[in-house]
């Protein structure tokens, strides 16, 4: 069984700077962390090469510091890291780093990839979804539990508003998980040792057989154009009384300012 483990190294929340030109996050010299979604997607992997044997590969996109979030992972347990790495990556929107992930992951061979089910940086949780379309493969998102994996399927509970939906698929599959799922384990003294010798293998622009007009700003088709502060408003009324007493105030307010109520 060869699992793949997705991650991504996140600044911490407290030291997030921008770039003025390009308005992309920067991450060389920021402090970072793995993503906390992606911990548990670690740990999933790794209980699943417990009950049914394989390798477990972590893999993540970012610059040479990201080694740090690699060797994490081995600590962790894992059996193999990739850091995909190339200056041409720079400035990726969710389309460009799922391109990259989905030829690397290509180059690599897989029977299960796992996600966490968004990052705390951008919180759009798309690229888990967006690298199974690129390798068209199914894909379930908000896995909660793994009941079974037998006979090349996977049976799932997956994460709804109201409860949760059991959902079968085979097997390639990409699925993204919450925080419900397990509680990841720390890393060992055997791990540690590992982590410090763990020979991590960079894929460039060639070695994972990438356009240049497909990654990094360049393949991106979403941009952001502005980051700005909200402005922060004092005009603020807050109503009082029973439901019915602020319904009608709220009414009045809205009326005196001129807003259609049909």
């Amino acid at each position: 069984m060869n699992i793949i483990v997705c991650i991504k190294q996140v600044p911490d929340t407290s030291e997030v700077r921008i770039n003025p030109e390009t308005n992309t996050l920067i991450r060389e010299g920021v402090p970072s962390i793995i993503n906390p979604y992606d911990l548990h997607a670690i740990e999933a992997g790794l209980q699943i090469r417990e009950k049914t044997g394989g390798k477990v590969t972590v893999i993540t996109m970012g610059p040479p510091q990201a080694e740090k979030a690699l060797r994490d992972a081995v600590s962790m347990g894992a059996d193999e890291v990739r850091l995909i790495s190339d200056r041409a990556f720079a400035g990726a929107d969710t389309w460009a780093t799922s391109y990259a992930l989905y030829k690397a992951i290509d180059k690599i061979g897989y029977d299960i990839i796992l996600c966490g089910k968004q990052a705390i940086d951008g919180d759009t949780a798309q690229v888990g979804p967006e690298v199974a379309e690129f390798l068209n493969i199914p894909h379930i998102a908000y896995v909660r539990k793994i009941d079974g994996l037998e006979n090349g399927r996977v049976k799932v509970q997956r994460l709804m508003d109201d409860g949760y939906d059991v959902v079968e698929s085979s097997l390639p599959v990409l699925m993204t998980v919450v925080k419900e799922i397990n509680t990841p384990r720390l890393p060992s003294l055997k791990g540690k040792m590992a982590a410090k010798k763990a020979v991590i293998t960079v894929m460039d622009l060639n070695a994972i057989g990438a356009e240049e007009e497909n990654v990094g700003l360049k393949g991106s088709p979403t941009q952001v154009r502005n980051i700005f502060a909200p402005q922060i408003r004092a005009n603020r009324k807050m109503l009082e009384g029973s439901a019915d007493e602020q319904v009608e105030a709220l009414i009045k307010e809205l009326r005196g300012l001129k807003c259609v109520l049909s």
